[in-house]
């Protein structure tokens, strides 16, 4: 199949490629920098908000995955208004399939950023093409770029009651690959990560893996989206899950010795990999993988 990703330049995106090529699909990517094809992807200048390239764009593909988001400080635009687009343009040009990536929660807690995830799902569903919205837990390499927001600060606040359940890009993407193949599955399908942790659990593991010393400060983190997440509304039982574990992100095996882990281990973000120095591609600050979480103040 020819599969046109959107958010390509993104977190998720630059799993999402390499895994579709692996599965043996051909790959048109959208960014609204103009860059030149290389390997077997094909790219195409394109924007959600003003629609300018997405005619081209999705002309003859059997499928698109739709991974491009606004993120926390976007407001919606690229998840409704471009969405919306988006999935006017697919109808015109006969596009059988679109795949959305939502967030796990979207629907029991529609807080911030998620009711733009809302929005654009039922967009989605109420098409007239054939569906499938895929909702996430948080990524492993969001959550590693976002702590290290905090690194400079002397102590980390940690609320305890807060769950967390990251899963690892890597295996969004073979999933994502796996659900293109198999058509529309007109369903909301859920996927997250092989474990629980609180805050404190998670903030740990990642000062041991970043070599850190700081105390760990007990708040309580303010807001909706944040009671809605330590009720659980934002972690998931359905299966299957990830495998990866967020200590293993961090501070993988030693040694990898199947093809699976061989592609998880080429998509671990570090401290100085792009997915996560976001300031590098102007495309990531609009269409990267911004899940919408508040920084966390005491109360």
């Amino acid at each position: 199949m020819r599969i046109l990703v959107t958010g390509a330049t993104g977190t998720l995106g630059g799993a999402v490629i390499p895994a579709l090529l692996k599965a043996g699909h051909e790959v048109r990517a959208v960014s609204r920098t103009k860059r030149d094809d290389r390997g077997n992807v094909e790219w195409m200048w394109g924007d959600l908000i003003s629609g300018n390239g997405l005619k081209e764009a999705l002309y003859g593909v059997d499928a698109v995955a739709h991974l491009a988001t606004s993120g926390r400080k976007g407001r919606g635009a690229v998840d409704v208004p471009g969405t919306r687009t988006l999935l006017i343009l697919a109808r015109a040009a006969g596009v059988p399939h679109v795949l959305f990536t939502s967030m796990v929660g979207a629907d029991r807690a529609a807080h911030g950023y998620l009711r733009y995830k809302l929005e654009a799902e039922r967009l989605v569903a109420e098409s007239g093409l054939g569906w499938t919205i895929l909702r996430c837990t948080p990524f492993h390499q969001w959550l590693h770029h976002r702590l290290g927001d905090f690194s400079a600060l002397p102590a980390l606040p940690v609320d305890r009651s807060v769950p967390w359940q990251p899963v690892h890009t890597g295996e969004v993407a073979t999933r994502i690959a796996a659900l293109l193949s198999a058509g529309p599955a007109g369903r909301e399908i859920e996927y997250g990560g092989p474990q629980v942790l609180n805050t404190e659990e998670l903030v740990r593991t990642w000062l041991r893996a970043s070599g850190l010393h700081r105390p760990c400060v007990p708040v309580r983190y303010p807001g909706r989206l944040y009671a809605a997440q330590r009720a659980g509304d934002l972690t998931t039982d359905a299966a299957p899950k990830g495998e990866i574990t967020w200590h293993d992100y961090l501070l993988p095996p030693p040694t990898l010795s199947d093809d699976s882990d061989d592609f998880a281990s080429e998509h671990t973000a570090s401290p100085t990999s792009p997915a996560t120095q976001p300031e590098q591609d102007p495309d990531l600050r609009v269409y990267g993988g911004d899940e919408g979480y508040e920084r966390p103040t005491r109360s």
